[in-house]
């Protein structure tokens, strides 16, 4: 018998054997379900129906992919005639497939329903034996084709069948490799052969060569010895190939590894310097919009400056009703005649508060908890803030003075419920006092800046004194509010 051909008596049996409708378990053992359902159109036993299911499970994962491949094929001629309200939802999708593209791409979904799906498998094979009983059961059946209706039928007898088409699969991928090296093998041995014969040719004209043809003699030798070179190397050869066949390609693996892990490296070696260099860019970037931002802010504060000192002296000017050009005395004329400046003038009234707000660039500064505790202490804090804010806006508004609101931010869970345009509140950090906040705040303007501070806060009205700020009592400014 050829190899490749089925044996009569499997052949004959995949044919003949009815074909059963069973109940269908799991792909794998450990899927199996703890009831397996009765096909009662058999009329078997239950015991029956799962000894079928079991075998058809247990030949699928046996059998080789040939047989798969005609399983899937058989299974998905039915699917595409069958109603697709009786398939199992995985198989659905897959009947509506082109007929030449279901096997091959639904092939998984087809026998994992086989081993997953109950009667599933006996919609199958009652398609095939009542619409196609003769391509079902072919007068001479493939081996294949037996092997894979064995498997659809789930008849023990079907395991010779799978079993001889993965031994003849295994024998055909082992001739192929014994042809292979025996191809190698012969064409070596023939290269051997060619030596052997042009080496007994050299000996036999170094042999029939005259006393008078030594230089011949010798170039013959030359050559002998050189082919007697090429035989051992072409044998060395052989036997490295055949050595090299019989051990793998461990080595080339082994070098694979050591080139991968080298490629790796590489990769993370140019991922950290990338790293380094998106670093270095990105604080160049932030370097120089920090210079940016610091020269626009000292350009803010110059040109605020600027404005406040031109607008104080236009002030200063019109407040003195001193004119364009006139200089007034010289200070030579001045000497001797008794000279001097007078303090400034404490501001105790709502007047005083006026004139200051009235000048150029002037900015306001008002601690409020000192102001709202002296004028409304009975109110909760968030009423005090809320209140505070609604009565200087209009102030701010009248006046056009810069106006900031200092309030301890100890305690505080939000902000003012609404907010009055052109009134600044701040909130001091926690574990800052808004009396350090209001001291950061007068530093924090240039020299020469007109500065109103709102406090009674004994070591506040000291401090920014001593910065050139104006110190005004919370009570001057609560009798300016109630008059708006």
């Amino acid at each position: 018998m050829e190899e490749g051909a089925a044996e009569p008596d499997d052949v004959a049996a995949a044919c003949s054997s009815p074909s059963p409708e069973v109940a269908e378990v799991p792909e794998t053992p450990s899927e199996t379900p703890s009831e397996t359902p009765s096909e009662t159109s058999s009329g078997e036993p239950d015991e029956d129906v799962a000894a079928r299911s079991a075998v058809r499970v247990r030949l699928l994962e046996a059998a080789p992919e040939t047989v798969r491949a005609k399983v899937a094929e058989l299974v998905a001629v039915a699917v595409g005639n069958l109603p697709v309200a009786d398939l199992p939802p995985p198989v659905r999708p897959v009947a509506r497939f082109a007929p030449a593209k279901r096997a091959r791409a639904g092939a998984g979904p087809l026998l994992g329903a086989l081993g997953s799906t109950a009667g599933f498998a006996t919609l199958v094979v009652d398609w095939w034996t009542e619409e196609r009983p003769a391509d079902w059961r072919p007068p001479v059946p493939d081996p294949v084709h037996a092997a894979a209706v064995a498997v659809l039928e789930g008849r023990e007898e079907g395991s010779g069948l799978v079993r001889d088409l993965g031994e003849r699969a295994d024998a055909g991928r082992a001739r192929a490799e014994r042809d292979a090296a025996v191809a190698r093998a012969d064409r070596l041995e023939a290269e051997v052969r060619r030596v052997t014969a042009e080496l007994d040719r050299a000996r036999t004209a170094v042999e029939t060569a005259t006393e008078g043809s030594r230089d011949e003699v010798a170039k013959l030798r030359a050559r002998l010895r050189e082919q007697g070179t090429r035989v051992r190397r072409a044998e060395d050869e052989a036997a490295e190939l055949r050595a090299a066949r019989e051990a793998g390609d461990g080595g080339l693996r082994a070098e694979l590894e050591e080139l991968r892990r080298d490629r790796d490296r590489q990769r993370e070696l140019a991922a950290a310097a990338e790293d380094r260099a998106r670093r270095a860019a990105d604080d160049l970037a932030n370097a120089r919009r920090a210079s940016v931002e610091a020269r626009r802010a000292d350009d803010a504060r110059l040109a605020l400056l600027v404005d406040t000192v031109a607008g104080a002296a236009e002030g200063l000017r019109q407040e003195l009703g001193l004119r364009a050009g006139d200089t007034g005395a010289r200070p030579a004329e001045l000497v001797g005649a008794g000279s001097g400046s007078a303090p400034k003038a404490r501001v105790t009234d709502p007047a005083a508060l006026d004139r200051l707000l009235a000048l150029p660039e002037v900015h306001l500064v008002v601690d409020g908890y000192n102001v709202t505790k002296t004028g409304w202490p009975e109110l909760s804090l968030a009423v005090q803030r809320e209140r505070l804010v609604a009565a200087l806006a209009p102030l701010t508004a009248r006046t056009g003075a810069e106006t900031t609101l200092v309030f301890d931010g100890a305690g505080i869970t939000g902000v003012p419920t609404h907010s009055v345009r052109g009134v600044r509140v701040l909130f001091s950090d926690p574990g800052v006092l808004a009396d350090d906040l209001i001291r950061s705040l007068v530093g924090a303007e240039p020299e020469g800046r007109p500065l109103v501070v709102v406090t009674s806060d004994r070591a506040v009205v000291d401090s920014v004194r001593r910065q050139g700020a104006h110190p005004v009592p919370s009570s001057v400014l609560l009798t300016r509010l109630s008059r708006i």
